[in-house]
């Protein structure tokens, strides 16, 4: 037990903390490796060896702390990365505009381990299809992003009223502007604190990982006959009332809830 309990914390942590754990542990894993090859063998490694070798200690501790496959390639290949740019001599300030462009389309990330996920014109259409015939419709997408979904939706549906809520700074203010003056209702903020009690569809495509706060707010704001459309993630342990196989690139599933 007193070896399982501080694994079981490592694990539950957010994935940015684990991947700096990951990386931390394998410089000093490295560190030490490197010590005792020169202390015991007298060996010594070129710079770019060493960071391979640092990449495949955090990709190893990477495993060990439970995190996605996708990270694997990610913390391998960090640190090699870097050298690779100081060998370039790329300038600082493109490392300081790669970040700034990073943290406004993933500003929330860290918090709500949602990335940003862009539904397919496949969806879109498979969506529009699932929507009531009813002339006071309200549609509201969870992380709306670019909006694309909206903006065919009200293109489809004019007389409706279509909402989209967005955390990401650049996502939204692109979303807002594509599509603002079009009739879409673009929001900025986090959509936990938004009332879904007025919807006829909420639709979100988010991550694995909300799903099943999402479907208790769900159950708690949702009116009556109204639909819950998830893209890819389903409720865990709900079993949908309909599911929407997606001819797109990524073989998406729509799982439609019926409140």
């Amino acid at each position: 037990m007193l070896n399982r309990a501080p694994r079981n914390f490592l694990v539950r942590l957010p994935p940015f903390i684990k991947a700096v754990v990951a990386q931390s542990t394998g410089f000093l894993a490295t560190l030490l490796f490197v010590m005792a090859a020169d202390t015991f063998g007298n060996w010594h490694f070129p710079l770019m060896v060493i960071a391979f070798v640092q990449g495949g200690m955090a990709a190893l501790f990477t495993l060990v702390l439970g995190m996605k496959s996708w990270w694997l390639p990610i913390q391998f290949l960090f640190v090699p990365g870097l050298l690779a740019g100081l060998a370039l001599d790329v300038a600082p300030y493109w490392y300081l505009l790669v970040f700034l462009l990073l943290l406004v389309v993933y500003w929330n990330v860290f918090r709500s381990q949602v990335p940003l996920y862009l539904s397919s014109r496949a969806a879109w259409r498979a969506v529009a299809e699932l929507l009531p015939s009813k002339p006071d419709l309200r549609v509201i997408d969870l992380g709306s992003g670019l909006g694309g979904l909206l903006g065919f939706l009200v293109r489809m549906r004019p007389q409706g009223q279509f909402v989209g809520v967005e955390a990401a700074p650049l996502p939204f203010i692109l979303g807002w502007l594509r599509y603002a003056l079009k009739g879409c209702d673009m929001r900025f903020g986090s959509f936990w604190t938004h009332d879904l009690g007025s919807y006829d569809v909420v639709y979100a495509y988010l991550s694995p990982v909300p799903m099943a706060d999402l479907w208790r707010k769900v159950k708690a704001e949702m009116k009556p006959g109204s639909l819950f459309v998830s893209n890819t993630f389903a409720v865990p342990d709900v079993v949908a009332a309909q599911t929407v196989e997606v001819d797109d690139f990524h073989a998406s599933t729509l799982f439609i809830y019926r409140l």
